[in-house]
C-alpha cells in the first residue's frame, strides 16, 4: 500500500505538472515567433492600413499600422524601406461594428464589437500578390457605451489584431 506521504508527494506533484501545462496554455492566444520568410526576402514596406469602415475609430489605424511595424521589424530580420521594398504590405480595415450578443430580460446583456482587415501582400521578387483576411470580435457589457467600449477593448484589440495579422503573413496559418 501506498503511504500518506507518498500519496501527498504524488498530488502535489500531479498539481504542478498540470499547472505548468495550462499556464502555458495563454488562454487560447497563440503566439508564435518563428516567422517564415524566404532568405531572398530581406525589406519590407508596410503601409498605412487605411480605415475603410462605415464606423471609423480615429485610433485605430495609426496604433495597428505602428504596432505592426514594430512587430515585423522586432520578431524577421527584415529591414523596414521606403524603397523598392522586396515584401510591401497593404491594409484596410473593412468592418468595425457593435451588435448585441446575448439579451436578458429585454436588455442587452451583452455587446460585440467586430473588426475585420484584409491585409495585402506583395511580394515584388516573386511577382506575386497575396490576400489576406482578418476578424476578430470583442465582448463587453451590455451597460457600456461603445465608447467605454472602445476605450476598454483598445490595447487588446490592437495586440491580438497585430499578432493575427503577423500570424497569417509569416507563419501561414
Amino acid at each position: 500500500m501506498f503511504s500518506t506521504k507518498k500519496i501527498s508527494v504524488f498530488i502535489a506533484a500531479a498539481i504542478l505538472i498540470t499547472a505548468a501545462l495550462f499556464g502555458n496554455s495563454s488562454c487560447g492566444i497563440y503566439k508564435f515567433n518563428d516567422a517564415s520568410v524566404p532568405d531572398s526576402i530581406k525589406t519590407v514596406k508596410v503601409n498605412f492600413i487605411e480605415n475603410r469602415a462605415t464606423y471609423v475609430n480615429p485610433q485605430l489605424s495609426p496604433r495597428l499600422t505602428d504596432k505592426l511595424r514594430q512587430k515585423i521589424i522586432g520578431q524577421t530580420k527584415l529591414i523596414q524601406t521606403n524603397n523598392e521594398p522586396d515584401w510591401e504590405i497593404d491594409g484596410t480595415i473593412t468592418q468595425y461594428s457593435f451588435s448585441t450578443s446575448a439579451i436578458t430580460g429585454q436588455q442587452a446583456a451583452n455587446n460585440r464589437l467586430t473588426v475585420a482587415v484584409q491585409m495585402v501582400l506583395s511580394d515584388r521578387k516573386a511577382n506575386k500578390t497575396e490576400k489576406i483576411d482578418v476578424s476578430r470580435s470583442f465582448e463587453f457589457k451590455g451597460n457600456q457605451s461603445f465608447q467605454q467600449a472602445e476605450n476598454d477593448l483598445a490595447e487588446e484589440m490592437i495586440r491580438t489584431l497585430t499578432d493575427d495579422i503577423f500570424n497569417k503573413l509569416f507563419s501561414k496559418w
